[in-house]
């Protein structure tokens, strides 16, 4: 197995975390806080949006199953990278869209593909998402992680998580995991 890392940020990782979770060469998912100065930040603390974290997920994948590209296509289909600090109803910099370059390919990668997306206008505005090097991740609390998953029917997950499954599931139906 040829394990690697991506951190993405963009929005709540509650909406993220199941995304990428069904995906075959995805082996975890965790979600987390990243990228600012409080050591050790707690969910409270990220919410006000003053220890400068976004809210984020980790994803531990096999690149010779799903590649770091297409990994950011998903990403970049399932969050709004035009809107700075904020995703629909979620405002503030810990919703920001972000990624958080495990190495200069990684990084490259990310700059040519939202180079592309703006030479060719492909989200009607400019792509805001900030390309990072990577930064210290904190694991969030034990109820954030697997939330959708542990939570289906909570409003927000109905409304805002579960249509970004969805839509995962529909165009990508040829990756998902197979149950087993």
């Amino acid at each position: 197995m040829a394990e690697s890392i991506a951190i993405f940020a963009g929005g709540c990782f509650w909406c993220l975390e199941p995304v990428f979770s069904q995906l075959e060469g995805v082996e975890t998912v965790v979600s987390g806080y990243i990228g600012g100065q409080t050591l050790d930040p707690s969910y409270k603390e990220v919410c006000t949006g003053d220890t400068g974290h976004a809210e984020a997920i980790r994803i531990t994948f096999d690149a010779s199953l799903i590649s770091f590209e297409e990994l950011l296509e998903i990403f970049f289909l399932v969050h709004d990278p035009t809107t700075l600090n904020r995703q629909g109803h979620d405002i503030g910099t810990q919703y920001r869209s972000a990624i958080f370059c495990q190495d200069a390919g990684q990084r490259k990668i990310a700059e040519e593909v939202i180079q592309g997306f703006n030479a060719h206008n492909i989200f009607g505005a400019p792509v805001v998402t900030q390309v990072n090097d990577d930064a210290r991740f904190y694991p969030a609390e034990d109820y954030h992680q697997q939330y959708f998953s542990n939570n289906p029917q909570q409003p927000y997950c109905l409304a805002v998580a579960a249509p970004k499954v969805a839509k995962i599931r529909a165009k990508y139906a040829d990756r998902l995991k197979t149950l087993g």
